[in-house]
């Protein structure tokens, strides 16, 4: 109970700072999934007139389908970005021996987590002006959500570490998170990769997620319960195998800091 009191406290702080100092403050939450999606129907609806499905002539289907593939993604890619520095900047906390540095962590991706829902309401508003009710199974969206925060919290244990020790990691990890948007279906579905490509996205547990995620919200499918078995014990293990190496390493915190 005392962690979770821990907990609450400093995701409400750490979204707070996000927008400290700005005219509107945390309103910008709300403002930039309004922006991003409206940026998203005009550019991909009126001048590239895309079209997920060649049977449709809806005009903002494209955008309801790439934001929600795209809310996702970002937290895990916010999460990861912000992780290498997670440690190094809270050096106060590392020098407090009964401090328990792993819910920095948590504090992260529940913050990221607050600003997904917040997007998915500005998606569902949209989504419902346009197309009416979603379907039925939108309510699953929770459990797809679970693996997705496994993956990203065990990712972020890791590389929260990993930066104490190799500073390099926060230039990378930018990089990293903008290839594995492209090889990520979110542009595009995954039946439109080429045969000999497949085995990455097979690989890649977030491909997997952000197709369910649509099964889901978009096109009214179950997900696939041995996928969505096989997704939760991968990310199980990442998340443990993350939290272990975080465990591991935490000693050497205040000797390199």
């Amino acid at each position: 109970m005392k962690q979770r009191n821990l907990i609450t406290q400093m995701v409400v702080r750490e979204i707070a700072s996000r927008y400290r100092g700005s005219a509107l403050g945390i309103v910008w939450s709300l403002l930039i999934p309004i922006l991003m999606l409206a940026i998203y129907t005009f550019v991909f609806s009126y001048i590239f007139k895309a079209r997920w499905r060649v049977d449709t002539d809806s005009k903002t289907e494209f955008a309801l389908v790439l934001f929600a593939g795209l809310m996702l993604f970002n937290t895990f890619a916010d999460c990861i970005n912000r992780a290498p520095t997670q440690i190094v900047s809270n050096v106060n906390f590392v020098k407090k021996v009964v401090f328990p540095l792993e819910i920095l962590s948590i504090v992260t991706v529940v913050a990221s987590l607050f600003q997904m829902l917040i997007s998915l309401v500005v998606w569902l508003v949209f989504y419902m002006a346009v197309l009416g009710l979603p379907p039925v199974t939108a309510l699953l969206l929770p459990f797809i959500v679970v693996p997705l925060v496994l993956i990203t919290l065990g990712a972020t244990w890791f590389l929260a570490a990993l930066g104490v020790y190799l500073r390099d990691v926060a230039q990378i990890t930018g990089v990293l998170t903008t290839t594995l948007m492209f090889v990520t279906p979110i542009f595009f579905p995954a039946s439109a990769v080429p045969q000999r490509l497949q085995i990455v996205f097979v690989l890649n547990p977030l491909a997997a997620i952000v197709e369910q995620a649509r099964d889901v919200l978009i096109w009214g499918k179950l997900p696939d319960l041995g996928v969505y078995c096989l997704l939760l014990a991968i990310s199980i293990v990442i998340s443990w195998l993350g939290y272990a190496s975080f465990q591991k390493t935490r000693g050497g915190f205040s000797d390199v800091l």
